[in-house]
């Protein structure tokens, strides 16, 4: 846990080897910016940083989905930015990897991301077509059409 105490936006820029990560206040105070390696127990130690439910922003680009499967179980907020809603940030003057990150977090504190969907985890049972339905992110075995109850 951090010296602030309050609610804290967490903006991540998830490239394919690192990481960068910044912690901001509520009103856009910068608490810290770390670059990581892409490792899961890296990135939990980072949000333990953070306070207990942080609301955790990320852009939706290759292999996001094990980022956002560690950053849920450790109790963060998890919302996935849209690339193309995003796609502003290359007409800016200043692009670098914390400023890219900053700007995420900004845009979800002030309610103006532009926010791609989630999918569910699958049910334990894994069982039925919605089990396959996650979008590339496969939990379980997928089970055979002719598995699939009659409906």
């Amino acid at each position: 846990m951090s010296e602030y105490d309050g609610h804290q936006y967490v903006g991540i820029d998830l490239h394919r080897r690192r990481s960068v990560i910044v912690r901001q206040t509520a009103d856009g105070t910068q608490l810290s910016a770390v670059r990581i390696a892409n490792d899961p127990v890296a990135l939990g130690l980072q949000i333990e940083q953070a306070d207990s439910r942080p609301d955790v922003v990320m852009e939706a680009t290759y292999s996001w989905y094990w980022a956002a499967d560690v950053l849920q179980a450790a109790g963060a907020e998890v919302h996935l930015a849209h690339p193309l809603g995003v796609k502003g940030f290359a007409c800016r003057l200043v692009k670098n990897d914390i400023k890219d990150t900053s700007d995420l977090a900004d845009l979800l504190h002030m309610g103006r991301l532009p926010e791609s969907w989630i999918a569910q985890s699958p049910s334990p049972t894994c069982s039925g077509p919605t089990a396959a339905a996650s979008w590339g992110r496969p939990r379980c075995p997928v089970p055979t059409p002719s598995a699939w109850p009659l409906c």
